[in-house]
């Protein structure tokens, strides 16, 4: 690939709002199929769908990186950036694919918990990137994003507690239950590890 000294760096700032607004449209999805289930109108079809979207925007953000010359902000925080971002949305996918996956009937008040936290990390995660140009509320967002992440933490905890003290549940289901927790809480920290990223373009660049 050559390298184009004809400045498109405005490209960046929108390819990255549509990937994050693309995250966002994945995790709302998500939720909603939890909160359904098992009756839910989202397939996870629809779901690998949005997903298959988003690989293609990362593919966009990272050839634009290898043809320019010029970049907006370091280069390689462009490409994490774009990774991070397409993190979540796998992790997402791949939660909601264990739905189907293991036959589970009826999702946990702790994962629908999750899922709505994921929902609004997303939100700020989108705000975040939609304002790379100027910075405008980027650090407001990512302060928000950084709670949620927090208070995901925490659900997490009091998830995987319930499922050990009941002694009812079957062991199986346990097991089922702890890897879809896991898979939720990895996609609330692909955002923080996204918003990470995003602060320090912020830093480089203030």
């Amino acid at each position: 690939m050559r390298l184009s000294l004809t400045p498109r760096t405005g490209e960046f700032y929108v390819l990255f709002a549509r990937a994050a607004a693309n995250a966002l449209e994945v995790a709302r999805l998500v939720d909603r199929r939890f909160r359904e289930h098992p009756s839910s109108g989202i397939t996870q079809e629809q779901v690998k769908a949005a997903e298959t979207l988003n690989d293609e925007v990362t593919h966009d953000i990272i050839t634009l990186l290898n043809t320019q010359y010029l970049t907006p902000f370091d280069r390689n925080d462009i490409y994490m950036l774009a990774i991070q971002i397409d993190d979540v949305v796998d992790e997402l996918e791949e939660a909601s694919d264990l739905l189907g996956l293991y036959g589970i009937e009826m999702p946990t008040r702790h994962a629908v918990q999750q899922t709505g936290l994921l929902v609004k990390a997303a939100e700020q995660l989108a705000i975040a990137c939609d304002n790379l140009k100027g910075f405008s509320g980027v650090q407001e967002a990512l302060i928000e994003l950084k709670r949620h992440e927090d208070e995901g933490d925490r659900v997490l905890r009091e998830g995987l507690a319930a499922l050990f003290r009941d002694d009812k549940i079957d062991p199986l289901m346990v097991i089922r239950w702890k890897d879809v927790y896991d898979g939720l809480e990895r996609a609330l920290d692909s955002c923080e590890t996204a918003a990470n990223t995003v602060a320090n373009i912020l830093v480089k660049n203030a």
